[in-house]
């Protein structure tokens, strides 16, 4: 039980120095105009990114579902 906590501990920690990381770049970075292209090319990125985390979602839910884990490590 103890190592549950400190592997919740350490992904804790690695949560927070990363939005430290993200809120210094963010701060450092505002100044900087995006032009059209990048707004395009950003919304573009972002709904790619949704749409495939929706797709290899929707396939380990159709895997579980037709059984297809059952088979997988049993030799």
């Amino acid at each position: 039980m103890r190592g549950n906590w400190v592997i919740v501990g350490i992904l804790l920690l690695l949560l927070l120095m990363s939005a430290g990381v993200a809120w210094y770049v963010w701060r450092e970075l505002g100044d900087i105009e995006i032009g059209l292209h990048g707004w395009i090319a950003l919304t573009i990125g972002a709904v790619l990114t949704l749409k495939l985390g929706m797709l290899l979602m929707w396939l380990v839910y159709y895997s579980h579902h037709k059984g297809y884990d059952d088979e997988a490590g049993h030799d």
